[in-house]
This record gives C-alpha cells, sequence and structure tokens, in this order.
C-alpha cells in the first residue's frame, strides 16, 4: 500500500498531538511528585535508567548539552536524594552518577514504560528502518526548529 507524502503528514498530524498528550498526562509516581521534576530532569534519569551508571561528561554528550548544564541538574537531583554521584575510583576527576536506590523502583515504574514502547515499535524493524525513523524525527525536529 502507498502513501503519499500529505496522507503520512495528515497521519502525523493526529497522531502527534495523541503521544504528546499521553506523555504529558503520565504524572511522576506519588514518591516524587515532591520534588518538581522538570522535563529537562526526564532525559537524564532515563538515560541512567536505560544505561546504568554513567560519567557527567558522558551524560553531557548523549544529552547534547554542556557538561556544566548536567553538572547543574545533577548537583539538584543529587541534593534531592534522587541521584548518587560518586568519584570515580580509577580517575578522581571523573564523577559518576546514578539513580539513588531508594528512588529506582519508582523511577523505572514511570519512564520504563516509554524504554520498553520504544523497544516494542522498533525491535520489529531492521537496523536500517531504524535508523531512518530517528533521522526522519531529527529532521522533523530541525524543520520545526526552523520556522
Amino acid at each position: 500500500m502507498s502513501t503519499s507524502v500529505d496522507d503520512a503528514i495528515r497521519a502525523l498530524l493526529l497522531l502527534m498531538p495523541r503521544l504528546v498528550g499521553r506523555v504529558k498526562r503520565t504524572p511522576p509516581p506519588p514518591e516524587l511528585a515532591s520534588f518538581n521534576l522538570a522535563p529537562r530532569h526526564l532525559s537524564l534519569l532515563a538515560y541512567l535508567l536505560f544505561e546504568g551508571k554513567l560519567g557527567v561528561n558522558e551524560l553531557a554528550s548523549r544529552l547534547e548539552v554542556a557538561p556544566a548544564t548536567v553538572s547543574l541538574m545533577v548537583g539538584d537531583l543529587s541534593r534531592k536524594g534522587i541521584l548518587r554521584r560518586r568519584e570515580d575510583d580509577a580517575d578522581r576527576r571523573r564523577t559518576i552518577v546514578s539513580i539513588a536506590a531508594e528512588h529506582h523502583a519508582a523511577i523505572d515504574a514511570w519512564l520504563g514504560r516509554g524504554a520498553a514502547a520504544w523497544r516494542a515499535a522498533l525491535s520489529p524493524l531492521t537496523a536500517q528502518q531504524r535508523r531512518m525513523f530517528v533521522d526522519t524525527l531529527l529532521a522533523y525536529e530541525r524543520a520545526i526548529g526552523d520556522a
């Protein structure tokens, strides 16, 4: 079945607001509600949940922001007890960040569903199709940013 560009746009104009709405309607679990987590914290927490312990520079690279930005977020979340930071035993200049054990289950229950949903959606695709999908979303983000 062939889908024209206009047909695909129509489908996405219906789909995207529903996706965004569902994400916005997924409140943090009660045990995290008092922390006033901002959207910028979600990507950081999701990376730590998905990847495990990471250094500040690794987080900055993956989040595509400056290390100073990540340091500020990590400092804020560490003061709230959501994250733990420690020096890397092999390199004392390197800070290792992880989700605090007492909050890991709540964060996993909250953000882990998104990772599982992406895995279900992307697993049937070939590596090339997955790359095309991600590249298409990136191109959309650039185009909407230019508008």
